[in-house]
């Protein structure tokens, strides 16, 4: 048998880090391919999975190795309280690509335009993949697939389509761009197929995304308070969207 911690370190600069149960539960549940897990705790994360996750339960008996806490704390930027990591392939970037210019679209597309803060992506995707969105598209430097965002994202990265595109390579349909100068998003119907993008934490939208937009949008706000959280912003304006839309798919 291989030891675990020989194929990390083989693995570890090819594929995406898992940190923490939840991530490992969300990131199986979804079809990732994860060839090692490791825990400081095998008795413990099995027990979780007991209450949390029996749908996964078995595939993570087979996968987790145990290993002295030391040694994974050796593996993480930063130990989680569960004390599990997994290492994960990362999906092809021609399958993402493929998802996102597929038509009919059924479900609307999520860019964050130039994000800044790497807590906040990862939350929208989690938002994301909770409302069913085909993707999540950043433009930008900052890379969606930085373990700090899958830390965030509960390893939901992989329930979506994450991909960073140039303005120019945004997937087809109607582009809803939110601003505050923008139309009270409570009188659109947001189709299914819509492109919902949301500016910098703070910036706003880039003058390239705005030119590029077909509709702006405004979230109903009270005056005197400048902004919301990102993740709060799209999850006000998924929400509108499954609202006319049905339930999340």
């Amino acid at each position: 048998m291989t030891d675990p911690v020989t194929t990390w370190h083989r693995l570890a600069g090819d594929t995406v880090l898992l940190d923490g149960f939840h991530a490992l539960k969300h990131a199986l549940r979804f079809g990732a391919r994860v060839p090692v897990a490791v825990t400081a705790d095998r008795v413990a994360a099995l027990a979780l999975a007991d209450e949390l996750a029996p749908d996964v339960r078995d595939v993570l008996a087979g996968l987790l190795s145990e290993v002295p806490h030391e040694t994974y704390a050796s593996l993480v930027p930063r130990p989680h309280p569960t004390a599990v990591a997994a290492l994960a392939v990362r999906p092809s970037r021609s399958s993402g690509l493929a998802k996102l210019a597929a038509a009919p679209r059924g479900t609307p597309v999520v860019v964050l335009d130039h994000p800044r803060n790497l807590g906040n992506a990862g939350a929208v995707i989690r938002l994301a993949a909770g409302f069913g969105a085909t993707g999540v598209v950043t433009t930008g430097t900052l890379d969606p697939w930085h373990p700090t965002v899958v830390r965030g994202g509960a390893g939901l990265h992989f329930a979506t389509t994450v991909e960073r595109l140039a303005v120019e390579e945004l997937p087809p349909g109607p582009l809803f761009a939110l601003d505050p100068e923008g139309d009270d998003i409570r009188g659109i119907e947001l189709p299914d197929d819509a492109v919902l993008a949301f500016g910098s934490e703070r910036t706003g939208l880039s003058p390239e995304l705005r030119a590029r937009a077909d509709h702006l949008l405004s979230l109903p706000m009270r005056p005197q308070v400048s902004s919301y959280n990102l993740a709060t912003s799209v999850a006000m304006t998924l929400y509108h969207w499954s609202a006319g839309s049905g339930v999340p798919r």
